[in-house]
């Protein structure tokens, strides 16, 4: 039976290394879905994104505002089993601004629409767009 020399060891445990540091870098990358947008209306109004199972579950929601500004009063996220989240997002959005991380109750969660309560009051040249991205 041969063993290994020390140049092929020191070889073999390098790439074993770089491999094991290249699969944590990929394994920690978070990759966003985009879930639907919305173009708001100049008043106070409110804004429904509707989803199927087939989107599949969600453990994270990030809402991001382009076009003009908003103030965004509340999110309620109805989920598959009928059971509602009221989520207070109470903040005035600037254009190209978003939302914390939002972490949903429970685990991974089927999620059937997202409904959005807002108002504008013609705060902005241009109209606002909502877009709502999910992480499983």
């Amino acid at each position: 039976m041969k063993s290994l020399t020390l140049p092929r060891f020191s070889f073999f445990l390098s790439i074993l290394t770089i491999l094991l540091i290249s699969s944590s870098f990929t394994t920690t990358r978070i990759d966003w879905k985009h879930l639907g947008s919305r173009t708001v209306n100049y008043k106070l109004d409110k804004d429904v994104i509707k989803l199927t199972a087939k989107e599949g579950s969600f453990r994270k929601l990030k809402i991001k505002i382009t076009g003009g500004s908003l103030t965004m009063h509340k999110m309620v996220v109805q989920y598959g089993n009928g059971k509602k989240d009221i989520i207070q997002l109470k903040h005035n959005f600037s254009r190209k601004s978003e939302t914390r991380i939002i972490d949903l109750k429970g685990n991974k969660r089927i999620i059937r629409n997202i409904t959005f309560i807002y108002d504008t009051k013609k705060s902005s040249i241009k109209k606002a767009k909502i877009h709502v991205f999910g992480k499983h």
